[in-house]
């Protein structure tokens, strides 16, 4: 239960949620007067909802207590198991597909960050579209939640690449099926637009309440195989005086995220930007909202220019090489290196 199930108006739901309540054990573990202060309601008030929180998350937690003691019962020969079977989803970049392992890994949070016009939403976009190609083809013919909050998604765009996907797809069908004149795409550029959900957010508090809000959706759309967040960072730095609560409200939204793609085997991309960092006398780029937003995902790929290309380095990954490899943004979406004497440097 979440706090959209609070027997309180809208408004005092989005000073919840503005104050950093995002669930109901946050409520329930605060006091009376710091409540009633933070949603401006008086110390009446505050109580009911403080008593209601309190009893449901209770609830909550002893009726889920012994289901997750079994749930916690994997051998690590199962994980190991399950981590070989796990599934991907390609970039459209051999080389970088090759570090990664295969592509973007489901059951894991990948932050992908790097200086402005060096690809994010590129690779955002071409993960949106290639997380659709059907499963005769090696994908997993699944659909795509894209949320927006810097207002950089172009739907022409996406239109363009997957008009190129369809087209490497058909490729690949003549090249194996050159008997078999009647086998072909099966697919059309509209239906790959109409499987990607589009989320507009405009505000820290409607990114927290999307993020609460995907569960249920991800319930009800079971095919969704990615959830892809451009940029996680943007609301955050914007006017945020409290870092206090800022760190709270990006911890309580990194472990949501976790949870949903262990839970519905999804993979879930969250694109940062970059800001500087004084180390030792000089100024380095480094991602943004610091180191212990670094904690936040499973893999953490940092997207740089090496003179006039493009280069992804993994810099943090429990299964993965420290490696980088070149990549290119052409009209077509993400692909190889226009330079062929560029090899993968293993670190």
């Amino acid at each position: 239960m979440e706090i959209g199930m609070l027997p309180i108006s809208a408004s005092k739901r989005g000073k919840l949620l503005a104050a950093g309540y995002t669930t109901l054990h946050s409520i329930a573990t605060t006091s009376i007067t710091h409540l009633a202060t933070d949603i401006e309601v008086s110390e009446s008030e505050a109580l009911e909802i403080l008593n209601f929180a309190t009893r449901n998350s209770a609830l909550e937690r002893s009726s889920g207590s012994n289901t997750n003691v079994i749930q916690g019962g994997q051998t690590a020969w199962d994980m190991l198991n399950e981590e070989r079977f796990s599934s991907s989803i390609t970039t459209s970049c051999a080389d970088l597909d090759n570090i990664l392992g295969g592509g973007i890994n489901c059951k894991e949070v990948t932050e992908i960050g790097g200086v402005p016009g060096i690809g994010k939403t590129q690779i955002g976009i071409q993960l949106a579209v290639n997380v659709q190609i059907p499963l005769d083809y090696g994908g997993l013919g699944g659909k795509a939640i894209y949320i927006d909050t810097e207002g950089s998604f172009m739907v022409e765009r996406v239109l363009q690449i997957a008009e190129a996907c369809i087209e490497d797809m058909s490729e690949y069908s003549h090249h194996f099926h050159k008997d078999n004149q009647a086998y072909g795409v099966k697919m059309h550029p509209n239906s790959i637009l109409e499987n990607i959900f589009y989320f507009r957010v405009c505000s820290y508090t409607e990114q927290i309440a999307l993020v609460n809000y995907l569960d249920k959706f991800v319930t009800e759309h079971k095919d969704v195989k990615i959830i892809i967040i451009d940029s996680v960072t943007f609301h955050f730095r914007q006017d945020f005086e409290d870092m206090a609560l800022r760190t709270r409200l990006l911890g309580e939204m990194s472990l949501k995220l976790m949870k949903l793609a262990k839970n519905f085997s999804l993979a879930v991309v969250m694109l940062n930007q970059v800001t500087t960092k004084h180390v030792e006398g000089s100024f380095q780029l480094t991602l943004a909202l610091g180191d212990s937003w670094s904690h936040s995902c499973t893999n953490r790929i940092i997207l740089y220019w090496n003179g006039d290309e493009r280069h992804a380095y993994i810099d943090k990954s429990p299964s993965l090489k420290s490696a980088s490899a070149p990549y290119s943004v052409t009209s077509r979406g993400i692909r190889n290196s226009t330079s062929s004497s560029k090899r993968i440097k293993m670190v």
